[in-house]
């Protein structure tokens, strides 16, 4: 005798098959349900990297409603030492309102996917302004497109007909997997931030409207520290430095990991530049946004200069219309280590200088795109 006769299951081969599709189909509705819709993300973690990528998103967005017509956005990493607030101070003078929509630890693929939401018609800004460490496709070892770190900021923003496009842009197989599975079921890159919820759920929800309700005040009036990197002095040629008394772990690290290896030009760091920037510009073709290029301060103290290289994915996307490069030299007055608080990043001194640089530079670009 049959046992599942005997027991009233069925287990069969068929029914298996469609008991495991069913608990596959199920698990997916759940998944969308959850973090497809606004649901969950609203009570992201905003110190979180993809909760800091939707608060700024998020702010960016309400400050579109407020300004008018002369708005630039700029985009980069923590290295864009860019105040809004500095910068608008000038804007009786330019015509020109600035606004941060750079994310700490993000590169070009993540702010395709900020100004794909930000900015869906690719009609809101005046100018984009995209902060670069060189033009020269220079980098070290280190390899752009398997940077895990963007799954997790800009995984709410990627939709189902983005799996696939995002998951390939990694290199590594196993990145490739990791990205095309927390694609298409959100919920193991969200993990984390649900185990938190639920340990207090209260905590979270209390701190997610504290934050939105004073982000743009924290981060427009935001002033950085006064700390320098006076009396710091590196000897290019044997790549070491030597640091002033009292010098912190962070100046340190940051200054040392500039040393560890010369930058040289980067064939796949010039291939994830042509996929990303290119999307980019090809978003804004035709419209009335222009793109800036522009290279930001190198450090306390800059490596020798050295010959341009004979190929730049980002000097030939210039030569497209409404793409420019600002002033290569626009920002080596900075580079110095009384306007550096560590081995990568202005102080409050430095940008006080840098914003009114940069605020002069970008109108002096639209001028002669509209010219």
């Amino acid at each position: 005798m049959d046992p599942s006769r005997a027991t009233g299951v069925d287990r069969s081969p068929t029914r298996l098959a469609a008991a495991c599709l069913g608990a596959v189909v199920a698990f997916f509705a759940v998944d969308a349900a959850l973090f497809r819709t606004t649901l969950y993300p609203s009570f992201l973690e905003p110190d979180s990297s993809v909760g800091l990528f939707e608060m700024i998103l998020r702010r960016e967005q309400e400050a579109q409603r407020r300004n008018g017509d002369g708005l630039v956005a700029t985009l980069g990493d923590s290295r864009f030492a860019v105040s809004p607030r500095l910068c608008n101070v000038l804007t009786p003078q330019s015509g020109l309102v600035f606004r941060s929509a750079g994310v700490a630890g993000t590169d070009a693929r993540a702010w395709y996917y900020m100004l794909r939401d930000l900015d869906p018609e690719a009609n809101r800004y005046r100018a984009l302004v995209l902060g670069v460490t060189n033009y020269d496709d220079e980098g070290d070892s280190f390899n752009n497109a398997d940077d895990e770190r963007t799954l997790h900021y800009v995984v709410n923003r990627l939709r189902l007909s983005d799996v696939f496009d995002f998951a390939f842009s990694f290199d590594d197989p196993a990145l490739r997997f990791r990205a095309l599975r927390g694609g298409l079921a959100k919920g193991f890159v969200f993990a984390r931030d649900v185990r938190g919820f639920l340990e207090k759920p209260r905590r979270r929800v209390d701190y997610v409207r504290q934050c939105r309700a004073g982000f743009e005040e924290w981060t427009y009036d935001f002033e950085e520290t006064s700390t320098t990197m006076a009396g710091l002095s590196i000897d290019w040629e044997k790549r070491v430095a030597t640091f002033p008394p009292g010098a912190s772990d962070d100046q340190r690290g940051t200054v040392n990991a500039e040393l560890t290896e010369p930058l040289r030009v980067q064939e796949r760091l010039a291939r994830f530049q042509r996929r990303w920037f290119g999307r980019i510009v090809d978003r804004y073709r035709g419209s009335r946004t222009a793109v800036i290029f522009l290279r930001l301060p190198r450090g306390p103290i800059p490596p020798p200069a050295t010959a341009p290289a004979a190929t730049s994915s980002i000097r030939e996307l210039a030569r497209r219309p409404g793409v420019v490069l600002a002033d290569e030299h626009a920002f080596d007055f900075l580079e110095r280590p009384e306007l550096f608080k560590d081995g990568s990043h202005l102080n409050r001194d430095g940008i006080a200088l840098f914003c009114p640089r940069l605020v002069e530079e970008v109108a002096r670009l639209l001028r002669r795109v509209s010219s």
